[in-house]
């Protein structure tokens, strides 16, 4: 059975369900008092999923969930029956389990002709075959339509984006995968980028309508340089131009390779787009780099935008007052530590298509700031 392509991943799927479950407050915590499950053990934790029954959206998005991670993980030809079971008495629990299928041998049971002359339902398997030819005319059709098909992907798009306990199991799996920053970043969520995205964000959002069903007609009513200037927006939040090392914690779910291809994609990007990220607003400070990073490092930085003489008036100082000294005298000077530098889009190309290498020295070396974290302070040896 061929897996479409669309189906959002694991992780995508982990972080939603954790977003919803916290958002309708399913989640309860209590470090102090431990909940004591079904099983009998003993958590601090204790999650509610009762409570997703009156949040009709959030229960279709953790349905959908369970289906594609049913269909990628085994398959449903696999299966010769799924079936829901109660979770509460009455109403809820009918509610609970209304989509529960039952199948033999993969698939759907179709009832036995009887002699009644009363029309009924057409069979799934019969549905599912004519489905299958307007799903092909559809494309079809769609690819003859440029405009309609632009407007289609950017429906799709703007309810990823905007509407929230939406999945991407539209009859257009386009989806946006939006990565999680690191939060730690110093610096991050007050940066003049982040300002702008949210602004935009929220002007847009004040145009939308509130229910999905008018998103339609509200998108074909805007002019193609509003459409155009929404499309970007939404585009945008797929971009992930992160460094992730492949070290044992992401075993699995990155590779070296896969993180060098993403970083040299994003360098053409932030090439055709003319990204520069001293206009972006970042310069080096003590919080953001300096304070991060290695002696040597931080005198490099200052060779580089200073010259030799700026670095003999700090080379003798300890690391904090190093780095403190060298944000000021970097201050102004445009200089960019090399993540953050403009690649040539030629270079990338040619990197690109050599032989699988190492990582620049600037990524492979993840510990270099821990190794000199305080060179300056004593060695303390425990006594045996």
């Amino acid at each position: 059975m061929d897996i479409p392509s669309g189906l959002p991943t694991r992780a995508a799927i982990a972080e939603q369900t954790a977003r919803i479950l916290l958002e309708i407050k399913a989640v309860s915590f209590n470090a102090r008092e431990p909940f004591t499950w079904t099983s009998g053990r003993k958590a601090p934790t204790y999650v509610d999923c009762r409570k997703v029954i009156s949040f009709p959206r959030a229960r279709t998005a953790l349905l959908d969930f369970a289906a594609a991670t049913v269909l990628r993980e085994i398959g449903y030809e696999s299966l010769d029956a799924i079936a829901g079971g109660e979770t509460a008495d009455g109403e809820e629990a009918e509610v609970s389990v209304r989509r529960a299928v039952i199948t033999v041998g993969g698939a759907p049971v179709e009832p036995e002709d009887d002699d009644d002359d009363a029309i009924k339902p057409l069979p799934d398997r019969l549905i599912a075959e004519l489905t299958a030819h307007r799903t092909l005319a559809l494309r079809n059709a769609l690819a003859d339509n440029p405009a309609v098909a632009f407007a289609a992907v950017l429906h799709n798009f703007v309810l990823a984006t905007f509407y929230r306990f939406t999945t991407s199991n539209g009859c257009l799996e386009i989806a946006i995968r939006s990565p999680t920053l690191p939060p730690q970043a110093p610096g991050l969520n007050d940066s003049a980028s982040a300002k702008a995205i949210d602004a935009r964000h929220d002007a847009w959002k004040v145009r939308l309508p509130k229910e999905e069903g008018d998103l339609w007609d509200t998108l074909l009513a805007f002019d193609a340089a509003e459409q155009s200037s929404l499309f970007a927006h939404c585009a945008s939040f797929g971009v992930n131009a992160l460094y992730e090392p492949a070290n044992r914690y992401n075993l699995g779910r990155v590779s070296a390779h896969g993180v060098r291809r993403r970083l040299d994609q994003a360098d053409v990007l932030a090439q055709a787009v003319g990204l520069d990220m001293v206009v972006a607003g970042w310069k080096p400070t003590v919080d953001n780099y300096l304070g991060r990073v290695t002696k040597p490092r931080i005198l490099d930085a200052v060779r580089q935008a200073k010259g030799e003489q700026s670095v003999q008036l700090i080379d003798h100082l300890k690391k904090g007052d190093m780095a403190r000294e060298a944000e000021r005298l970097l201050d102004g000077t445009g200089w960019l530590p090399e993540p953050l530098r403009l690649m040539e889009v030629g270079a990338v190309e040619q990197e690109s298509d050599g032989a699988a290498e190492a990582l620049p020295e600037f990524l492979a070396d993840d510990d270099e700031a821990a190794a000199d974290a305080d060179d300056e302070q004593p060695h303390i040896i425990a006594a045996e």
